[in-house]
């Protein structure tokens, strides 16, 4: 009794965030440790349930599972013995009696192989255990296995789990594993008990197979994966000691699992390796739990199994040329059945699948392959065809090919544009499954549209000496697709599909678009990618906005009752007016086009919601940046709908920017001579729209050489949209006004001024933007003197305005 008095002790924490906590109290016990002569190990088993165990070599195990395996620091100090187990803590055993602590530290050194007299242990070589082992002499990695019998499994199985704690002790045991052809003896072992149902054999079976495969030696994984064992290896695995009832893994392997050629594979060692390679990685997704924290690492060996296995096969079929060549000849075959398609595709899925796993040499070379062989002529056909199966396999394809070279494929459609037409183009192919997807969520839609958008993307787009695919494809995307992708906005925002609001005083812009839960999700996908061509591709998608008068017809969706949609559709805006494009900003302005956002915000009332804070932020955008015709346009039109809305300074800063601009203009206006003040110094409306018109012009000179070509005339005049007549008709009308009102001759002589365009500009050049002031004397005086004639050729430019003096006769 006295004994285990002394042998009591505590476990204390020491370090970290708290100091000194007690962890744990309980005895000490001496444990022989299996398999190894003249070897111990100490353990505390504890009333709390906690273990703490110290090993062979002097290392703590808490809880039953190895801890980071550290080296020990003992002190003595009467009843104390303390140790590092980590580098913010310690750890310390508190005796109740010196007398238990001395001889617990006696047995500490025993084990270490020190002088009890000395207080710290802590003196051995700073080298991992696996530098130590491989300066260790052949002789000592043998350990001693137990007779391979069926008495004897428990204690095998106690064997096979106490070394996994150590890396010596692990290499130790595979080398006996490997010399002594154990495996199969216990292979052998598991049949027998099988045949006798000996339920407690068949469970220490299952702990000796799954220690053996946390041993992580590809050389006992041979053993164990080859066609002899590997049934009975995945037999031991059903008899899980925690499962009431053993799985039935063989039989889904050989009855329920079935191999299908598409093509006979006359290889047998390529037949061989794909069998094995379905079941390891069957034994290793299915089969063994997930790893707990301390067993994480232990499969690594099993992982890189799997990962060489797809390599040799993906090279043996890569070689095989006939082979391929026979796939894709029957894939592309019309009288090949539906069936037999799907399976071809199913293949060339995990084909390209098992290609990722290949280094980037070998996978370039394994694509090239497939497209020197036809793959995207084939997968053409495949997404089209009506089975779901089918579709979503070649889509799959299709973005491993995507993912691999964008380029490839780019090049691939633009040369097919040359041979057939616009609706059985690849990439048309692609939006068409994209807005038919069936699926109410649109899985397949969202990948299809990341996969257009890589291929749209100019920063994955080459540009050489030769070749300027960034311009060549977009032209050839803008003339041939993007009608494809936009037709299901425009479809669903023209005036005959929304209906229009039926209550007094509302325009043509506040209609309410139909739009169901699936469409909306489809139109938010469509506006996501023109929302990316607007940041990405600059004067082709401006062009495309200003013929099709995009923007009106997505602003149509801001009066949808599904918010995402209408938030897409601001977003969309938003990116617009983030360029700060003078052109835009006009667009926007004659169109009268914030007045749909205007009526959201007034129609979302005081809620405080993502649409509001949405909405808020684009007027606070315009107001911290400054654009002064975007915030003339807002206060001119809209603050008297919009001067309520206090919560926010945002608007009333708008005005206040609006009120300080225009004293500025009224300053400099003050400071110009009044003659210069009045209308003929103007420069007309006509001559400003040519010069912004040739401007435009210049800088798609400039850009890409290579602009997209305008829509035809018929269905630009049939598309324009009515505002932009209305405009041009104001602008007619202001230039007669403008004619109507040039200075007339005065009583006293003065001069009539008068704008012109310069020769050049008539002509359509873009030498110059100049224009010329002529001043003309009067005729004949009254008094009969002859008049004196003057000509000044006077160059005003855009941004300046000359003063002319007056000429006296």
């Amino acid at each position: 009794m006295g004994r285990s008095r002394h042998r009591s002790c505590l476990l204390h924490l020491c370090g970290g965030a708290q100091r000194d906590v007690a962890a744990g109290s309980g005895r000490v016990r001496r444990i022989t440790t299996l398999g190894i002569k003249d070897k111990s190990k100490h353990c505390i088993s504890e009333t709390t349930g906690n273990d703490i165990k110290e090993n062979s070599k002097g290392y703590l195990l808490k809880q039953g599972k190895p801890v980071p395996e550290v080296k020990l620091n003992p002190l003595t100090k009467d009843t104390l013995i303390v140790w590092s187990e980590a580098e913010n803590y310690d750890l310390a055993l508190s005796f109740q009696e010196k007398a238990g602590c001395d001889e617990i530290w006696e047995k500490i050194c025993q084990v270490q192989g020190k002088d009890p007299s000395v207080e710290v242990t802590q003196d051995l070589i700073d080298e991992s255990e696996e530098e130590r082992f491989e300066e260790m002499p052949e002789t000592s990695h043998l350990i001693d296995l137990p007779t391979c019998e069926i008495n004897k499994l428990e204690e095998i199985a106690d064997l096979v789990t106490s070394v996994l704690s150590s890396p010596i002790r692990r290499e130790k045991l595979a080398l006996a594993l490997e010399n002594e052809g154990y495996i199969k003896k216990l292979l052998q072992l598991f049949q027998a008990c099988e045949n006798l149902e000996n339920t407690e054999g068949l469970h220490h079976l299952y702990e000796i197979i799954r220690g053996i495969l946390f041993l992580n030696k590809a050389t006992l994984f041979e053993v164990m994966f080859s066609d002899e064992c590997i049934m009975d290896v995945v037999g031991c695995l059903e008899y899980d000691p925690a499962l009431a009832q053993p799985k039935r893994h063989r039989e889904f392997l050989t009855k329920t699992a079935k191999f299908k050629e598409v093509i006979p594979i006359t290889d047998s060692e390529l037949r061989q390796k794909i069998h094995q390679t379905y079941r390891v990685q069957y034994i290793q997704d299915i089969i063994l739990p997930t790893p707990s924290v301390f067993e994480e690492n232990f499969l690594s060996t099993l992982t890189s199994f799997i990962f060489f296995n797809k390599v040799e096969i993906v090279s043996m079929l890569q070689e095989d040329e006939k082979f391929l060549s026979e796939v894709f000849a029957q894939l592309t075959d019309e009288a090949t059945d539906d069936d037999k398609r799907r399976e071809l595709v199913n293949f060339f899925k995990e084909f390209c699948a098992f290609s990722q796993t290949l280094q980037p040499q070998n996978r370039d070379a394994f694509f090239k392959t497939l497209a020197k062989l036809g793959i995207l002529p084939a997968l053409e056909i495949v997404m089209g065809m009506d089975d779901l199966q089918v579709r979503s396999a070649a889509t799959d394809i299709f973005s491993y090919l995507v993912e691999f070279s964008p380029s490839m494929v780019r090049e691939f459609v633009m040369q097919e544009a040359q041979q057939s037409d616009d609706d059985i183009l690849l990439i048309n192919v692609v939006i068409e499954q994209m807005i038919c997807d069936t699926d109410p969520e649109l899985g397949g839609a969202v990948q299809l549209m990341g996969l257009l958008r890589t291929l749209i993307d100019p920063e994955n787009m080459l540009a050489t000496t030769n070749k300027a695919e960034k311009s060549e494809f977009l032209n050839f995307f803008y003339n041939h697709c993007m009608h494809v992708l936009t037709a299901p906005l425009l479809t669903n925002t023209s005036e005959d599909k929304c209906e229009k609001d039926k209550f007094v005083g509302l325009n043509k812009n506040n209609t309410i678009c139909p739009d169901n839960y699936q469409t909306a999700q489809l139109l938010a996908l469509i506006l996501e990618l023109l929302t990316f061509c607007v940041e990405h591709h600059t004067y082709h998608i401006k062009n495309y906005i200003m013929n099709k008068d995009l923007l009106r017809r997505v602003l149509v969706l801001m009066n949808s009752k599904h918010t995402f949609l209408a938030l897409c559709a601001l977003r969309f805006m938003r990116r617009i007016i983030g360029l700060k494009d003078e052109f835009y900003n006009r667009y926007i302005t004659k169109g009268n086009l914030f007045e749909p956002v205007i009526n959201a915000l007034l129609d979302n009332g005081t809620r405080y919601n993502l649409l509001n804070s949405a909405v808020i932020e684009l007027f606070e955008f315009i107001r911290v940046e400054d654009i002064k015709s975007l915030t003339a346009h807002i206060v001119e039109n809209f603050y008297k709908a919009l001067e309520s809305i206090e919560y926010v300074q945002t608007f009333k800063g708008l005005k206040t920017k609006y009120e300080q601009e225009r004293d500025r203009q009224n300053q400099k206006l003050n400071s110009v001579p009044s003659i210069l003040r009045s209308n003929r110094f103007r420069r007309d409306t006509k001559a400003l729209e040519e010069d912004e018109e040739m401007w435009f012009n210049e800088d798609e000179e400039e850009e890409g050489k290579s602009v997209v070509t305008p829509i035809e005339k018929s269905k630009t005049e049939d598309d324009f949209p009515d505002s932009f007549e209305k405009f041009m008709e104001t602008k007619k009308a202001k230039e007669s006004e403008d004619k109507e009102n040039l200075p007339k001759r005065t009583s006293s002589g003065g001069f009539k001024f008068t704008f012109s365009h310069s020769a050049s500009a008539t002509n359509g050049t873009n030498s110059t933007n100049s224009k010329s002031v002529v001043a003309q004397t009067p005729p004949t005086s009254s008094n009969g003197s002859s008049s004196k004639t003057t000509n000044l050729a006077t160059s005003v430019t855009a941004t300046k305005v000359f003063s002319v003096p007056p000429i006296s006769s």
